[in-house]
């Protein structure tokens, strides 16, 4: 792999761990919404769904 590909896969993995934090704070200040962990885990899977829709194209 080039050094832009791992640069471009590091940078993906930080903000989908930022955003499964993200949301699992949130769920966690507003236990209403859903566990914090379920929350975390969706986001996570929405992040690679959508990473493994634009590999696929």
């Amino acid at each position: 792999m080039s050094s832009l590909a791992l640069a471009v896969l590091l940078l993906l993995v930080l903000v989908t761990l930022l955003l499964a934090g993200g949301v699992a704070y949130i769920a966690h200040r507003h236990p209403a919404l859903t566990a914090p962990l379920t929350a975390a885990g969706m986001t996570v899977a929405l992040v690679v769904a959508c990473v493994g829709l634009l590999g696929a194209r």
